[in-house]
């Protein structure tokens, strides 16, 4: 224990250089940093919702419409199916959570039910004599529906919060159907709610000549079009106009691999660009309509109905609309992170201020330097120089954890704050087991080189078991928790890595060197 290499030395010393160097932005206001040097690191640590302020939003996947559009397409099916088998039937439609169907012939029930049955395997189907058919999700069904819903959600979330440039956002399910979302840092959340709020399923349809919205109004709309309003308002807050859209969707906003926001005869557009496939089913489509107008829908909303002068053979188009340069930028965003399979309703929401913020960072710092002193005096008067140099080690053990969680950008939640603190009370144990075990040493008569050889040997053991067990706690903790959780859990989790360095390596080479330097003829522990 006490035959140390130079390159140990070097090493030991190199790492609390490295770490000083990676704590030391910290110290530091942002206006500092972009003036520090550029080869030095210069990132400090990411501060938590609860430290520096920011939004918590709770949303709520609205699953029963994906129900619905699942149990209209399933509407489609079953008509197509019981007139290619010549099957009559009246009153098809959907009703609730069911599709109801009355078949004119009950004898052919058994025959509607089969076809209806391979339509759709995860359906329920529920019969009576007369020829009444009903058709519902199992149970399985939904609950795989809203599992995938939601996982989606999360990861389109997670895309367009990254798209905005907030830093270390929290993004996590919550219960069955809902996603928590926490973005530090962002104390009006009024922008990220209207993105996360918007579906943005894009769509392309050509428009109905046949019938204009007025009379659409009047006389009811026909079965193959749909009356859509205009994503434009008047000054009173209503469409501007209304448009009657096809049904067939000709082109899909998954086929888009990328939109960016520009400018078009000075005012904002959008550009975008289909994949391989959306381009040349594009370049048809224009081709095959040109002098006809056609609609970009937007959440069931049309954002521009341009007449196709030419067929766009290259795959790329532009929106126009009335768009400022933010709306512009928003749209482009959503379209690259692509659509949600379901909308999303905010159901909470809380601003934390960054006073409260501050508020806890000062209450952090307070309780760490009350701590941090405590065990300072208190290792000074029970072992002397001895107690010295286990505050040198402690110091750098808070230096280190600051560093690590700094280099791997690591979040500092309050919980984490409360676990840096612990972790000073907890770092200077295995400098005790280790002098008490020097004590017993010296009791027993042996020599200062042999007294210290054996404490730091016998002693390596303990420490090693009791951290390990620690670290093992931390690292459940990490795995089975969430949230402040396993904020609390990494801090203590490298605060224990960080203490087994300081105490088996960086005390024992300075009491080595203290050791072999002076020479004493009693060790003053």
């Amino acid at each position: 224990m006490l035959k140390i290499k130079t390159w140990q030395i070097a090493l030991v010393v190199l790492i609390c250089i490295a770490g000083i160097l990676f704590a030391l932005p910290n110290v530091f206001s942002k206006n500092a940093l972009e003036s520090y040097p550029s080869w030095l690191p210069r990132a400090p640590l990411n501060l938590g919702l609860d430290l520096q302020g920011g939004s918590h939003l709770v949303l709520e996947v609205e699953v029963e419409q994906m129900v619905g559009e699942r149990l209209t397409g399933l509407v489609d099916e079953v008509r197509a199916k019981l007139r290619g088998e010549k099957i009559g039937y009246t009153g098809l439609k959907t009703a609730g959570a069911l599709v109801q169907v009355q078949l004119t012939n009950p004898e052919t029930l058994t025959r509607a039910s089969e076809l209806i049955r391979e339509i759709d395997p995860e359906i329920e189907l529920a019969t009576t004599p007369d020829g009444r058919v009903e058709a519902k999700l199992s149970e399985a069904a939904r609950d795989q529906l809203t599992e995938s819903a939601v996982n989606q959600s999360i990861e389109i979330v997670r895309r367009r919060i990254d798209e905005t440039g907030t830093r270390d956002p929290t993004i996590q399910r919550q219960g069955s159907d809902r996603v928590l979302v926490q973005l530090p840092g962002i104390e009006d959340p009024e922008r990220v709610k209207a993105l996360l709020g918007r579906t943005a399923k894009l769509t392309f349809h050509l428009l109905d000549p046949t019938v204009a919205p007025d009379a659409a109004r009047r006389e009811g709309v026909p079965p193959t079009s749909m009356l859509l309003p205009s994503d434009e308002l008047t000054e009173e807050g209503k469409p501007a106009d209304e448009y009657v859209v096809r049904k067939r969707v000709i082109l899909s906003g998954d086929m888009l691999v990328d939109s960016q926001p520009s400018f078009q005869d000075n005012e904002p557009v959008v550009n975008f660009r289909f994949d391989a496939i959306g381009a040349r089913r594009f370049g048809d489509v224009t081709k095959q309509n040109v002098g006809k107008p056609f609609a970009i829908v937007l959440d069931g909303k049309v954002i521009s109905a341009p007449v196709i002068r030419e067929p766009i053979l290259g795959g790329s188009g532009v929106i126009s609309g009335s768009f400022t340069t933010q709306s512009a930028s928003d749209l482009a965003l959503l379209l690259r992170a692509g659509a949600l399979p379901a909308p999303m309703t905010v159901i909470e929401e809380r601003t934390v201020g960054p006073d409260l913020g501050a508020d806890s960072i000062e209450a952090g710092k307070l309780a760490a330097m009350i701590g941090l002193a405590a065990v300072v005096v208190f290792m000074i008067m029970y072992y002397g120089f001895f107690g010295l140099v286990a505050d040198v080690a402690l110091i750098i053990n808070l230096v280190l954890i600051i560093a690590i969680m700094s280099l791997f950008q690591a979040t500092l939640t309050l919980p984490g704050v409360a676990g840096i603190v612990l972790t000073l009370g907890m770092a200077v144990d295995a400098n005790v087991l280790i002098y008490e075990r020097i004590r017993e040493e010296v009791r027993l008569g042996k020599s200062p080189f042999a007294a210290m050889e054996a404490g730091f040997r016998r002693a390596f053991a303990t420490i090693v078991d009791s951290n390990l067990t620690t670290l093992i706690a931390a690292i459940v903790l990490y795995a089975v928790g969430t949230g402040p959780i396993r904020g609390f859990a990494v801090a203590i989790g490298i605060g224990i890595i960080t203490t087994m360095f300081t105490a088996v390596l960086v005390s024992r080479y300075m009491l080595v060197g203290w050791l072999r330097s002076r020479r004493p003829a009693k060790l003053p522990v």
